[in-house]
């Protein structure tokens, strides 16, 4: 079964439980975020491969995207001075694009199949470290701006934090993203940490 959902092509990573501040400003994303607004939806977020995320020109094609994302349901939002909108997203759940076309006002649509809910999964005494790891980056005054709920005792919960708020490429974030098992994410994140600290 897939849904359509309109999709935000972003250079960033928004993992489910993620908060994600933007600011919008052009014309069909502000129409889009306040359709999701009035009718209580959410967007996809989808990391770009090869493009950019404004549209410069008419002749700007849409950017090539990866085809696995989060829904993104709007938590927050105000009118910054300089007119933009500023909204928070949360991730929500993931999906896989299966095809996607663009509106008549550039808005790119995707025909999505949600995947199934990750296991909480259990931590092992091997992941003890990444959980000294998270702790560390949440209590950073940035990080604690976001209020994000963390679980310290459950492998989704650390895996797709740590994932998330570790300074990586997106790339790295996006193939983390990808994987179904949250001990799986973890055997990776000990491999990327161990690199950071050597």
């Amino acid at each position: 079964m897939t849904e359509e959902l309109a999709l935000f092509p972003l250079r960033t990573v928004l993992f489910p439980g993620g908060v994600l501040p933007l600011r919008v400003f052009e014309p069909r994303y502000v129409d889009m975020v306040g359709r999701c607004m009035r009718e209580g939806k959410g967007f996809g977020v989808v990391l770009i491969r090869t493009g950019v995320e404004a549209r410069r020109s008419p002749e700007d094609h849409q950017p090539d995207i990866f085809t696995i994302g989060t829904e993104a349901k709007i938590v927050d939002f105000n009118q910054a001075d300089n007119g933009l909108l500023g909204i928070v997203a949360q991730g929500s759940r993931k999906f896989a694009v299966r095809s996607s076309f663009e509106q008549r006002d550039h808005l790119l649509v995707g025909d999505v199949e949600y995947l199934p809910d990750e296991p909480t999964g259990e931590l092992l005494p091997e992941h003890e470290s990444l959980v000294a790891v998270l702790r560390q980056l949440t209590e950073h005054p940035l990080v604690q701006k976001l209020q994000l709920q963390v679980d310290f005792e459950q492998a989704r919960s650390v895996s797709l934090r740590l994932a998330d708020l570790l300074p990586i490429e997106p790339e790295i974030k996006q193939s983390l993203l990808q994987l179904r098992w949250p001990r799986e994410r973890l055997t990776e994140l000990k491999r990327i940490v161990s690199k950071f600290q050597q």
